[in-house]
């Protein structure tokens, strides 16, 4: 829990934290939920727009907050790690070029080209648009071992990725398009 912890805070605001929850258990004393917040957490990701990589914020929002910005299939599966069913997605069949972006936060995640028909009903792809836009965990639910993909920047659920992709990579990065929101993006010069 501690190196939790300090992945998302300094020394001095967990200790803060700490001090607050043992002041809190020992006098009753409570935080309104909602309000307690981590520190600010830099980040740096891939942005197709400017062609390069750029520094962020790390994305923390409310379970309230979240329910308010997204429709309800989108909190289902980006917050709540559900499934969309498959071939119901907007963007299994989607074609365009551009870039396929996180949709509770805007970070960029996967460019059209990348982007095949994998059978399974939910848009596929053979690689991130950087590592740095992502971030992996191990998922056990529904007894299975699988790879769970969620965006670096919100920690929403996109999807899981598995080793039976085409080549270059082998992967097959396996979205749900409620996750997902798409943009144009042109290229400078």
């Amino acid at each position: 829990m501690e190196n939790l912890m300090k992945l998302t805070m300094g020394r001095k605001e967990f200790l803060r934290a700490a001090l607050l929850l043992v002041g809190g258990t020992l006098f009753g004393i409570t935080i309104p939920r909602g309000r307690a917040r981590a520190a600010v957490v830099p980040l740096k990701i891939y942005s197709a727009a400017q062609e390069g990589y750029v520094m962020t914020e790390k994305v923390i929002r409310t379970e309230k907050e979240w329910q308010a910005r997204l429709t309800p299939e989108q909190f289902q599966v980006t917050r709540k790690k559900g499934t969309e069913r498959a071939f119901t997605g907007k963007y299994a069949n989607h074609n365009e070029k551009g870039v396929y972006r996180c949709v509770c936060c805007e970070t960029d995640l996967f460019r059209s080209e990348t982007k095949y028909e994998s059978g399974t009903g939910w848009p596929s792809f053979t690689a991130p648009i950087a590592r740095e836009n992502i971030r992996t965990e191990n998922d056990s639910s529904w007894f299975t071992k699988r790879t769970e993909v969620l965006c670096a920047r919100c920690d929403a659920h996109l999807g899981h990725v598995f080793d039976d992709g085409p080549k270059p990579t082998g992967l097959r990065y396996c979205m749900n398009s409620a996750a997902l929101s798409f943009a144009k993006v042109e290229r400078k010069g």
